[in-house]
């Protein structure tokens, strides 16, 4: 593999220049909708309903007179550009012809390609997929190893299907001097915030201690060299993007994301979005370690792989602040029941550090 330049690594601060759209765009119209489904051979629109989960992106299940699809509206900037929609999509129909739960968009009626633009927006139609959504603690532990693997396979089909990927001479990661400059604006616009409620009293609060936090590990912050192997990940690998039924994986959805990392850090990401105590974010170490241990079996990673990825994703989270950007610096509240839980699990990593590792590299 060749090298390239050093890449600013995760967390990205928000775009705060950006407009808080995705789901808090426009919802499209269903004359809007019926014009749209009229590029497809599927028939008449018959109904359609918002589907509430997602924050970048619009999406809609769509009944007509052939059955019952999945409509997706890019709105998300960063994602909705027209040849990343198009590469996303033949990723998907590569990984689906290779045996994975995976669903990739309908052709459009004059075989023209999948992506069917109307009114500034583009939009794509994909099957609808029965199944229901999962947290990683309802699964058992044998059943979280299966996720582990399946992520591990998913990883090495997107090498046979995507371009060469070229490896970064290494990644800057999130300097703690900046990050504390950002801790105390937050923590000042939480105080000032106005009604000023529960949730601002646990900003502050969480924001004091994360300054301390900061402090006592500031020398920790990895090398530019220290990342594992860069290669290409599905981006948002968590509970939301994975459909279940009769106890297997149906599909795995939302390729909007599709793009190049180092690789092992989507499976400790993963792990801890999906393998937490919903209230506290506390992991279950026990169903960490069947996935750590199922995905390393597939080739993905070596144990050395994931502990430089666990030691990375814990500085990540040690130093990002996108939730309260939003909430903050955006006006924008979508993230707000996610924060409780994800503070309180970087407070619980940063001292159980030792066993956390353990439990992804072992």
């Amino acid at each position: 593999m060749t090298f390239s330049q050093t890449l600013a690594c995760a967390p990205a601060r928000p775009d705060l220049t950006a407009p808080p759209i995705g789901t808090l765009s426009p919802p499209v119209p269903h004359a809007a909708l019926a014009e749209v489904l009229r590029r497809y051979r599927v028939g008449r629109l018959l109904t359609a309903e918002p589907v509430a989960e997602g924050l970048l992106n619009r999406g809609y299940r769509v009944t007509t007179e052939a059955g019952g699809y999945f409509l997706k509206c890019y709105v998300d900037a960063a994602t909705a550009g027209r040849e990343a929609v198009a590469g996303h999509h033949r990723a998907m129909a590569a990984l689906a012809a290779l045996g994975l739960p995976v669903e990739p968009p309908l052709a459009l009626a004059e075989r023209t390609g999948t992506i069917a633009p109307f009114g500034g927006r583009l939009f794509a139609l994909f099957p609808w997929v029965d199944g229901g959504h999962r947290h990683g603690t309802e699964l058992s532990p044998p059943q979280c190893a299966e996720l582990g693997a399946l992520l591990g396979r998913l990883h090495g089909a997107l090498d046979e299907v995507c371009a060469p990927v070229a490896q970064p001479s290494g990644y800057r990661s999130a300097d703690p001097l900046d990050s504390s400059a950002l801790a105390h604006d937050l923590r000042e616009r939480a105080r000032e915030h106005h009604p000023h409620g529960e949730l601002d009293a646990l900003v502050e609060r969480r924001l004091d201690e994360r300054l301390e936090l900061l402090a006592e590990h500031a020398h920790r912050r990895p090398a530019p060299g220290a990342a594992p192997p860069t290669g290409w990940t599905h981006g948002d690998f968590h509970g939301l993007n994975l459909l279940h039924r009769d106890g297997r994986i149906a599909a795995v959805l939302d390729w909007d994301k599709l793009g190049r990392q180092p690789r092992a850090e989507e499976a400790v990401r993963a792990a801890t979005l999906l393998l937490n105590d919903r209230a506290t974010g506390v992991l279950d170490l026990v169903r960490v370690r069947h996935w750590s241990q199922a995905y390393r079996a597939t080739g993905a990673a070596t144990a050395e792989h994931l502990a430089a990825a666990t030691h990375r994703v814990w500085w990540e989270r040690l130093n990002d602040f996108w939730m309260l950007q939003w909430r903050y610096q955006r006006g924008d509240h979508r993230a707000d029941p996610l924060y409780p839980a994800s503070a309180g699990q970087l407070a619980w990593w940063c001292q159980e550090y030792e066993q956390v590792l353990d439990a992804f590299a072992n």
